[in-house]
């Protein structure tokens, strides 16, 4: 049979050479247009109106502010209000260690023993946010009042008479713990989640412990989750001020109150920008001092 031989260059008229794909290189940086045009409107152009703000000082010609470099606004700020900046931060710290000693346990059940409960628990974690945050908090005044179940118990469980539990410092961090529990749970779970079980059977094969298994696999494999679960509570918790507005007295008032305060009863803006700017400052470099000191440089 004989056999046919294609003509030169009858190939390459078939099938002309691929043009090799061009890709514009301005096309990453329009991409990035809509997100660096929303963080510039709605968080740098504030932070820039919010930092002039702190510096202004009061018109003399009349009512107001006028536009000054004035920093005895900050130094008001730290000489009168150091007290609600550390109780706002030792409340902070309290209920992210509350939280974190709830949450752990309850992410890890959910991540290696819920089984096909796994879904139905975590959509329990999350109902909680269809509800208002100030209905949430409300609801703690009826919860940790003086004729409640919770706080008549206490009372007869502890000798010494009767105490009260609402309009203190426990009743504060009670109900930011409770607001900011979900921010805890999730991340937890979602790295406790990620871990090879067959990690945890490798050390008790390998004749450690439970608990040293859990110290030396499952605790340092879910760093990621702590930290950012650690993070999420403490900074929200640091300036809320709903919780201790309707859960705490003048004893416990926080920054946020503070803040709160001084924007819409006194309207003292620039010393109202004052404090929310130090809040914002010294909340940075706890941030970043705790996530270098733990190692996970990373997550910044």
């Amino acid at each position: 049979m004989p056999v046919v031989v294609p003509e030169a260059g009858t190939v390459d008229q078939a099938l002309p050479p691929a043009k090799p794909l061009t890709r514009n290189r301005w096309t990453p940086y329009l991409l990035l247009i809509p997100g660096l045009a929303w963080l510039a409107v709605f968080f740098a152009m504030p932070l820039v109106t919010l930092f002039t703000t702190s510096l202004q000082t009061e018109n003399p010609d009349g009512p107001g502010y006028v536009p000054a470099f004035d920093v005895s606004n900050y130094l008001t700020a730290v000489q009168e209000y150091l007290p609600q900046f550390a109780r706002s931060f030792g409340y902070a710290a309290l209920a992210t260690l509350a939280a974190f000693l709830l949450a752990y346990p309850l992410a890890y059940f959910i991540a290696f023993k819920a089984g096909r409960w796994r879904s139905l628990m975590l959509i329990l974690i999350v109902a909680p946010f269809f509800c208002s945050f100030l209905v949430r908090t409300n609801a703690w005044k009826s919860i940790l009042a003086d004729e409640s179940f919770v706080t008549q118990t206490i009372n007869a469980v502890l000798p010494g008479g009767q105490i009260s539990i609402l309009s203190t410092w426990i009743a504060v961090v009670a109900g930011i713990t409770y607001n900011f529990l979900p921010f805890m749970i999730l991340p937890l779970y979602a790295s406790l989640e990620r871990i090879d079980p067959r990690l945890i059977e490798a050390a008790g094969d390998l004749y450690a412990k439970p608990f040293t298994g859990f110290r030396k696999v499952t605790l340092p494999l879910s760093m990621p989750g702590v930290i950012a679960g650690t993070l999420l509570t403490f900074i929200p918790a640091a300036g809320d001020y709903i919780s201790s507005e309707l859960l705490g007295s003048p004893r416990t008032t926080m920054i946020g109150n503070v803040i709160q305060a001084q924007f819409v009863e006194v309207r003292n803006y620039p010393l109202a920008s004052a404090l929310s700017f130090i809040l914002m400052a010294v909340i940075l470099v706890m941030v970043f001092t705790y996530i270098r000191r733990a190692g996970t440089e990373d997550l910044v």
